[in-house]
């Protein structure tokens, strides 16, 4: 009696773990239908959940997945993490946005489904950092109307590029593997 009272449990409780892990999927798919998970700690956990799914459930997950990561970026709120990461120089809405049209301009793109990870990755491998730190340190608003010194320009430039490099850098470690097609 004990054996078939020990299988009867252990099926109820694969059941019941099959039920638990649908109703969990189902749930987390609608918070990203609905935008109610928008940071990109939170974007990253789902990702993971996704990732070890079953393949059934890795199939409900990538269109949800895809525009929650599109949402992300297209609400500012990769903007807002940026800037929340750089309070003493704030992030380059423009670097930003040339980091988003560049990636919808290169055919590498669809190797991806993670458009945060996408903007992220192009920003730090076109070097956009330093570029726009450069452009952003010699406007005559960053001095008080007055047009820089050359030299006050790249000390200006140096101090928000390693501050913006920093801030991709703590962004991008929330991957231990790029979220391509060839990785998770």
């Amino acid at each position: 009696m004990s054996s078939r009272h020990s299988r009867r449990s252990h099926g109820h409780s694969s059941g019941r773990n099959s039920r638990r892990t649908t109703q969990n999927t189902a749930q987390l798919i609608e918070s990203l239908n609905t935008h109610r998970v928008n940071t990109l700690t939170e974007l990253c956990r789902i990702e993971r959940v996704a990732a070890t799914a079953s393949d059934e459930d890795q199939l409900a997950f990538q269109g949800p997945m895809t525009s929650a990561w599109t949402y992300y970026v297209t609400s500012n709120n990769l903007l807002s993490e940026l800037r929340g990461l750089t309070r003493n120089y704030p992030f380059s809405s423009d670097a930003l946005d040339d980091a988003k049209w560049r990636v919808s301009n290169d055919p590498e793109s669809n190797r991806s489904w993670n458009y945060a990870w996408l903007v992220l990755i192009k920003m730090r491998d076109d070097q956009m950092v330093e570029a726009y730190a450069a452009s952003e340190a010699a406007k005559p608003e960053m001095w008080g109307g007055r047009v820089p010194e050359a030299e006050e320009a790249r000390q200006l430039a140096e101090c928000f590029a390693w501050e913006w490099n920093e801030a991709l850098e703590q962004m991008l470690r929330h991957w231990d593997t790029p979220p391509t097609t060839t990785g998770y």
